[in-house]
């Protein structure tokens, strides 16, 4: 089937508490043969509408099933207007919305693809990686306190009991982050007896420069990238992290592992090898930039896209996604199809300084 187009329309139904009129937007199908055809069942729904499409054919309203409604045959001129490509691209993204972290699962759990830490450590392990909690301020302990406890319930940590043998422990850094505390492991010790993974990054000029090339772009994040991907049981007891209300332990990647980046790349590359190789799909690490030259064919890749990311249950952060733009920013600049540009945030603190007029001043 092909839509041919939408027309809007008033629809009026009765009801027990008085009639009801509400607008709805009908398609109209190309070469589509039925008597009886509705698409759409959102104000069904909301009306509490039954159908019966027998030989009679009628419907119900709300809990009063015995008494029924008669449809009424009638004919009126309509206008039907071409869709339009939001219309296209809000119909691709909500048949695509498990996708999209959401308030019910609002991270995902990436499919095939547990994280392993290698190292060259012996026991007994050497006191770097085992130390105490930083002191932190009442303040900061309150709002660490709270984080921990978010992100417990969604899964990404647990707390280890007190009969369970700690070897390994690290420190966490309180940081102020979008207007609120939030915390991260201090893994320099633990980086430095890992195993470096070589596996490698793209480089972000070659990216950007491709992405230039494009008329219609599309960037989408992985929400909270990393903890999107569960670790193995044995890779668990090194990321054990210690703060003044207990222990806890990882059971997803955390951000500031050393190997993060490149297992989160190695993994994005295996599961889109085609769109890769077809040169219009930039990765890096992760954050995932669409590019096409028409509307058509964006349209198509996103669908190929969004499809492949719910078959691995990686969830997008709907927010950090930017559609269609003529100039976005990606990859830390402003990419338009006429030149690349420098995110003026990013370069902020020195902007309102005076320009050097000498060597001294540079």
């Amino acid at each position: 089937m092909k839509e041919f187009g939408i027309f809007e329309t008033t629809v009026i139904f009765p009801h027990i508490n008085g009639n009801s009129r509400i607008t709805v937007e009908l398609v109209v199908m190309e070469n589509l043969s039925s008597t009886h055809f509705i698409l759409g069942n959102d104000y069904l729904i909301m009306y509490g509408i039954d159908l019966h499409n027998n030989k009679d054919r009628y419907f119900t309203i709300g809990e009063i099933k015995h008494q029924t409604f008669a449809f009424l045959p009638f004919k009126r001129q309509i206008t039907v207007r071409k869709v339009l490509p939001e219309s296209e691209l809000s119909a691709l993204l909500y048949d695509h919305k498990e996708a999209f972290a959401s308030e019910k699962e609002p991270l995902g759990t990436i499919i095939g693809h547990e994280a392993e830490i290698i190292h060259n450590i012996e026991q007994p392990y050497t006191p770097l990686l085992k130390r105490p909690a930083y002191t932190a301020i009442p303040e900061s302990r309150e709002s660490l306190e709270i984080h921990i406890k978010e992100i417990q319930d969604l899964g990404v940590i647990r707390k280890v009991g007190h009969n369970e043998e700690v070897k390994i422990t690290t420190p966490v850094i309180v940081a102020w982050h979008n207007g609120k505390y939030r915390m991260v492991g201090d893994f320099r010790s633990l980086n430095t007896y890992t195993v470096l993974d070589r596996y490698p990054i793209p480089k972000i000029q070659n990216a950007l420069t491709k992405m230039s090339q494009a008329v219609y772009r599309r960037t989408m994040d992985a929400l909270e990238g990393f903890q999107q991907n569960v670790v193995t049981p044995r890779a668990r007891k090194y990321l054990r992290i210690i703060v003044n209300c207990g222990v806890y332990e990882y059971l997803r990647m955390p951000f500031g592992i050393k190997n993060a980046p490149p297992h989160f790349q190695r993994m994005s590359n295996e599961i889109f090898p085609q769109e890769l190789s077809e040169g219009w799909l930039i990765i890096y690490i992760y954050e995932i930039i669409v590019c096409s030259k028409t509307w058509k064919e964006h349209i198509y890749r996103l669908f190929r896209v969004l499809t492949k990311r719910k078959s691995v249950s990686m969830k997008i952060s709907l927010k950090k996604c930017h559609f269609v733009f003529k100039e976005l920013k990606a990859l830390g600049n402003l990419v338009s199809g006429l030149s690349l540009g420098i995110d003026k945030n990013k370069v902020g603190a020195v902007l309102p300084k005076p320009m050097a007029q000498n060597k001294k001043e540079i």
